[in-house]
């Protein structure tokens, strides 16, 4: 497995596993085993995923020590603010059944994202969370925040896929030491992702499929990258990346898929704002 290095000095794993939309709890702790058996050590999850106690309950009878594991969470906007965060992040260390997060994220940048952020640095400054970040903040919040904040954040987990790069966005996240983690990378299947042709044809000079050839251009590009999957045979194909390296040309002819935009939706859309706010938990 490769590492990232935090600008804190935290090492986190270049591939993880990511469990959202997997909220059925039996369903949840059974992936997130098989996960653990295939080698998968970074799992992510968020209190919005509702699913934070299976993450705890798989890690826990795994066996392994709390040590190899790297876990992320985040907190919902319906938990922000200064005293409801702290509450929030006590119920997660919970659910979670360990003394410590190892990242904990703002989930969205709407509401009273400062107080909760400076109830992370409080809980940051006390090693209850070994790093803290935000995720979907456009580049505008992320130099607001890293200005303005005590601890400037160590992540930005946004929308990272071959057809939306954050090239732009990744100038501002550099400027701070802010590491881009990918949510999404594949998009989804949107647009023909599994079929792409570019992503095929490369894929076929190594024997790999086109999620592999994608997954292993955002690890190349520095990109963290998290896939979900539920399937036991598609999270070892996901893990199998790390036994061919792309070549300049491949890394060009996939840049040429950037289309520059989100592929699902925009946050600087009032109507966005409204949807996401209108969630609670």
């Amino acid at each position: 497995m490769d590492y990232k290095t935090l600008s804190n000095g935290v090492k986190m794993p270049i591939l993880g596993f990511g469990v959202y939309q997997v909220p059925d709890l039996d369903e949840c702790e059974r992936v997130v085993s098989d996960a653990i058996s295939i080698g998968y050590r970074s799992i992510d999850t968020a209190q919005a995923y509702m699913n934070e106690e299976a993450v705890g309950n798989a890690i826990r009878k795994s066996g392994n020590a709390r040590e190899e594991f790297f876990i992320t969470t985040k907190i919902w906007i319906s938990n922000y603010g200064y005293e409801k965060a702290k509450a929030s992040l006590d119920a997660s260390l919970a659910k979670l059944q360990t003394d410590y997060i190892d990242l904990v994220l703002l989930h969205q940048p709407f509401g009273d994202y400062y107080g909760a952020y400076r109830a992370m640095e409080e809980y940051y400054k006390a090693g209850k969370i070994k790093a803290i970040g935000i995720s979907n903040f456009a580049p505008d919040r992320v130099a607001d925040l890293a200005i303005f904040a005590d601890v400037t954040p160590m992540v930005n987990q946004v929308e990272t896929h071959v057809f939306n790069q954050q090239s732009n966005a990744r100038k501002t996240m550099d400027e701070y030491g802010v590491q881009i983690e990918s949510w999404g990378p594949f998009a989804e299947g949107r647009n023909d992702f599994f079929t792409n042709e570019t992503l095929v044809a490369i894929g076929q000079k190594y024997q790999k499929s086109a999620a592999q050839v994608a997954l292993r251009y955002l690890i190349q590009r520095d990109v963290i990258v998290i896939p979900k999957t539920v399937h036991k045979n598609r999270m070892e194909q996901n893990f199998d990346v790390f036994d061919f390296i792309l070549t300049d040309d491949d890394m060009a002819e996939i840049l040429k898929l950037d289309m520059g935009e989100s592929q699902f939706f925009s946050h600087a859309d009032p109507e966005t704002v409204k949807m996401i706010s209108s969630f609670k938990i």
